[in-house]
């Protein structure tokens, strides 16, 4: 069995993060599930990006118009991987400026094809929303195939195990299951080695 990379892109501001707590629970029923599928839990790589660990990074890329040291291997860990869990606070009725800026630094076209489960976080569930007319065109832009469950969490669905809560967690198992069969579906990632047409030390030498 081919080795899966997931990569969890989290745009929470505080720590501990409600958005970052959404992320982890994504993250594990999607491994979960891809363990059904008959991927075993040590084939299964997850790399979580800290958005906020980058908020420095990001603005120089924009500026510079080339990532750091420091952002290079978070940029890298999302473009090659399998599928991608992407959560955001909602701000002013759509997606963080942070989350936004990252996806604004990633290629344009490195991301076809990659499928995306996305998630969103906010004080009320009158935010919940901002999934469909703010989230899901920024990645049907970059042509990835996202899950038809996207998964909102308002304060009150973290509470206790009432009817909000045990609704979290049908949506987070539901819309898992769907990024995991697409995960197992498509043949593995393959990071691309940018040195691979470079010549040989030997044909350098010989004048090739």
């Amino acid at each position: 069995m081919e080795k899966r990379r997931i990569a969890v892109v989290s745009a929470g501001l505080s720590v501990p993060s409600s958005t970052r707590l959404l992320a982890d629970r994504l993250t594990a029923a999607t491994v979960a599930a891809l363990r059904r599928r008959g991927v075993e839990a040590g084939d299964v790589t997850v790399e979580v990006v800290e958005l906020r660990e980058h908020a420095r990074d990001l603005a120089d890329n924009l500026v510079t118009g080339f990532a750091n040291a420091e952002l290079r291997p978070a940029l890298d860990a999302v473009t090659g991987a399998d599928g991608i869990i992407a959560v955001t606070p909602i701000f002013s009725a759509s997606y963080s400026g942070l989350f936004k800026t990252f996806f604004d630094v990633v290629d344009k076209d490195a991301l076809t094809g990659k499928p995306v489960l996305m998630g969103a976080t906010a004080g009320t569930a009158r935010h919940s929303l901002a999934l469909e007319h703010a989230m899901r065109p920024l990645f049907a832009y970059l042509r990835t195939v996202v899950t038809p469950t996207a998964v909102f969490a308002a304060s009150e669905d973290w509470g206790g195990a009432g009817e909000a809560s045990h609704g979290l967690a049908s949506r987070i198992e539901r819309a898992a299951e769907e990024l995991a069969e697409l995960v197992a579906a498509r043949p593995a990632a393959r990071t691309a080695d940018p040195f691979a047409d470079a010549p040989s030390f030997e044909a350098l030498l010989g004048g090739v």
